[in-house]
């Protein structure tokens, strides 16, 4: 009838199981057999019930009251239906209980079949919904116990003649009362265990998917907000390679050389790129595979900056303070906002003569500065202008790379600022804060 089950520690193969499939291998074969097959779990407590029943079924016969054993048969298969109407099947199990006391008032186990009924009742219904329908099929079997005590119906019960003891009666019909009252509680208490057990394990489930959930759309977010850094920089930066080349290709062709292979190079360092972030969803890792871990970002800003010089940009670049820490997600969060920054000056800056990238460490705290002073880098308005000759195709940004590096940014709880210079070209102002130094030491 209980249908608790004895938690051990999955193993560790199982930890990727799903949280239904680890509470079925919890359940054991058997109860997991009866709980995937209902119906088989009706039968059990059927018969289980015949079995309490049988008893007083024979009595009865034995007595000659047949009607006995024909409304315990009726009882046996109202529980029948006990999973898809129990608040009926408790109405006719009461019923058919008090007409079997009163036929029958000295049997045995009174009133087991309002055990599983008053069981399958809390196992549905609400707990103040269980404990009314509980005093409501308790009642009547109580007060005929009562009447047989000291009511209309005194008498009924057995009399062992001069060794019948004094007020055999009226202790008899109390204890029975207390009895039937206390099994239908406990019942009841099983129903309301067992439901609540099964509910903290459906919220659990649910807690799980969303956390599930959450972490699909967390890890998009960060699949999408590389992919943006790698192919807006890349692609970016390729036009204006391309651009170059188209320009001095009849007046220096070794200068075009030198421009297109730079070209290739950065098709090729963003499809390595592409490769990193999009191989986290595939299982399966063959030899020669680009590497997933983070990019090394202390050696590759050098070729970063190195690119967009190439591509054009008057870059001075400026760094004050120790290097910066020994950690590849923080240098790369450090890369990334650099990059964005040198991409849309890229895209966006018009007249460019100086840029600037300057990255300051004091302590834990890491500054990053990039200014430069195009005229047309921001409109009257202080937004980003449109997009000026590097960026002939008149492509406009998504918006999503301020918002990803301000993500990156509050990692490590962190700021970035961007607008209109002194000098009325663009700034983006980042600041980043380190404690895995002083975490370290501290252990």
């Amino acid at each position: 009838m209980i249908d608790a089950a004895v938690v051990k520690d999955a193993p560790a193969g199982q930890a990727d199981a799903s949280f239904a499939e680890i509470t079925a291998r919890r359940r054991g074969r058997i109860r997991r057999y009866l709980f995937q097959h209902p119906r088989a779990m009706d039968a059990v407590v059927v018969a289980c019930y015949l079995v309490l029943v049988t008893p007083t079924a024979v009595e009865s016969v034995l007595d000659g009251v047949w009607q006995v054993a024909v409304l315990l048969a009726a009882a046996a298969v109202a529980l029948l239906f006990r999973r898809s109407r129990p608040v009926r099947v408790v109405a006719v199990v009461a019923v058919l209980e008090v007409g079997v006391t009163l036929l029958h008032p000295w049997g045995s186990n009174v009133s087991a079949g309002l055990w599983f009924a008053l069981y399958s009742v809390a196992l549905v219904r609400s707990r103040r919904f269980a404990l009314r329908t509980l005093a409501a099929a308790t009642a009547p079997l109580v007060i005929v116990y009562f009447q047989l005590a000291a009511g209309p119906l005194d008498g009924r019960l057995p009399d062992m003649g001069a060794s019948t003891p004094e007020n055999f009666q009226l202790i008899t019909s109390i204890a029975a009362g207390v009895s039937i009252t206390l099994t239908n509680v406990i019942a009841t208490g099983i129903g309301v265990s067992v439901r609540q057990r099964r509910e903290h394990e459906q919220e659990i489930a649910a807690w799980a998917a969303r956390a599930g959930r959450l972490g699909q759309v967390t890890e998009r977010n960060r699949i999408a907000r590389e992919m943006h850094d790698v192919v807006a920089h890349s692609l970016t930066v390729m036009v204006a390679l391309s651009d170059g080349a188209a320009v001095v290709a009849r007046r220096d062709p070794a200068r075009a050389a030198e421009v297109l292979g730079e070209l290739s190079h950065t098709g090729r360092t963003a499809l390595a790129d592409m490769r990193r972030v999009l191989g986290v969803l595939r299982d399966d890792a063959s030899p020669g595979q680009a590497p997933r871990e983070p990019l090394a970002a202390a050696d590759s800003l050098g070729k970063l900056l190195e690119g967009f010089r190439t591509a054009g940009l008057p870059l001075h670049y400026m760094h004050t303070g120790p290097s910066l820490p020994d950690d590849a997600a923080f240098q790369l969060t450090v890369y990334r906002i650099v990059q964005e920054s040198l991409t849309n000056v890229l895209r966006y800056g018009r007249s460019l003569s100086r840029v600037d990238v300057a990255i300051v460490r004091d302590g834990s705290t890491v500054t990053i500065d990039v200014v430069d002073d195009g005229k047309g880098s921001v409109d009257s308005g202080g937004r980003a202008a449109a997009p000026g000759p590097r960026d002939p195709g008149g492509s406009v940004g998504s918006g999503q790379g301020l918002a990803g590096m301000l993500e990156r940014a509050r990692i490590y709880a962190g700021t970035v600022e961007a607008g209109r210079s002194s000098d009325h070209g663009w700034r983006v102002h980042a600041v980043l804060h380190w404690h895995g130094d002083n975490e370290s030491r501290s252990t």
